[in-house]
């Protein structure tokens, strides 16, 4: 992991939105989750080393258990509660990245506007657009980002394409 005091980054949304594909393309890591009956509820943490300049600064990556809202009524769901919302802000992430299907937008929205409500910096990963434009959907990120309020960024873990 990333050094103490290195920033926190959570990756939260949806179940099968890309968490934990692009923790892994972010860190190389292969981190394998599961999020059927009778599996363990797990959280996956990697380093990640972004480049600043000359140098790269260490960022722990933390890919949290799938929800669809902070409204938690599963094991997992209170995991991810916990973690994104504990009772000390200072016990909050750096930054909370919101994964969220571009071909099943409404399925993430209402996450996207909890986390929206709470202190701390928030930024939206748009993923699988290349799903969504097979079945005719076209999601303006530009327009998505004026509406919610925080940065939206396509990305394609799967292809190593996006980001910014």
């Amino acid at each position: 992991m990333a050094g103490s005091g290195a920033p926190v980054v959570a990756m939260a949304g949806a179940p099968n939105v890309g968490k934990s594909t692009l923790l892994n393309a972010l860190t190389g890591a292969r981190h394998q989750v599961g999020n059927w009956p009778g599996t363990t509820v797990e959280v996956c943490s990697a380093q990640w080393k972004v480049p600043s300049g000359a140098d790269a600064q260490a960022v722990a990556l933390v890919d949290l258990p799938g929800t669809y809202s902070l409204d938690a009524l599963s094991p997992d769901e209170h995991l991810t509660r916990h973690l994104l919302m504990p009772a000390e802000e200072a016990d909050r992430p750096d930054l909370i990245v919101l994964v969220v299907d571009a071909s099943r937008l409404s399925r993430s929205l209402y996450l996207v506007s909890q986390v929206r409500e709470s202190p701390g910096r928030a930024v939206v990963a748009l993923t699988m657009s290349d799903i969504a434009a097979r079945r005719q959907i076209e999601v303006d990120a530009e327009a998505l980002q004026e509406h919610l309020g925080v940065p939206v960024v396509r990305v394609d873990p799967r292809r190593g394409i996006g980001g910014a």
